[in-house]
């Protein structure tokens, strides 16, 4: 997986700029779902599921992994308070998914 770190635009610089870790890891077996990134805020890393990324054809690792990282941003960025925690796990999660698209935008 060497092109992994070929999408190196706002969401891996802003990774940078707050100190969390990046890893692409095996995040095991999760059945009928699929966990494809996770934060971790003791680290904070965020880490990528390996299984995932193997799955993907080379050229579209990473636009994924990209908006991982923006998606697991948002939630540092609610840790830190920077942006509203909102009650609704579900409304947080497309918050986290219109965060990382945002990001894309801007690249």
């Amino acid at each position: 997986m060497t092109d992994v770190n070929e999408h190196d635009g706002r969401a891996w610089r802003l990774a940078r700029e707050y100190g969390v870790r990046i890893e692409i890891a095996d995040l095991g077996e999760w059945g009928p779902g699929e966990l494809r990134s996770e934060y971790d805020p003791s680290g904070p890393a965020i880490r990528i599921n390996r299984r995932v990324v193997e799955r993907l054809a080379p050229g579209e690792r990473g636009a994924f992994i990209a908006h991982a990282l923006g998606h697991e941003l948002h939630h540092h960025r609610e840790r830190l308070g920077e942006v509203e925690r909102r009650s609704d796990r579900a409304a947080r999660e497309r918050a986290a998914d219109d965060f990382a698209r945002a990001l894309m935008e801007r690249v």
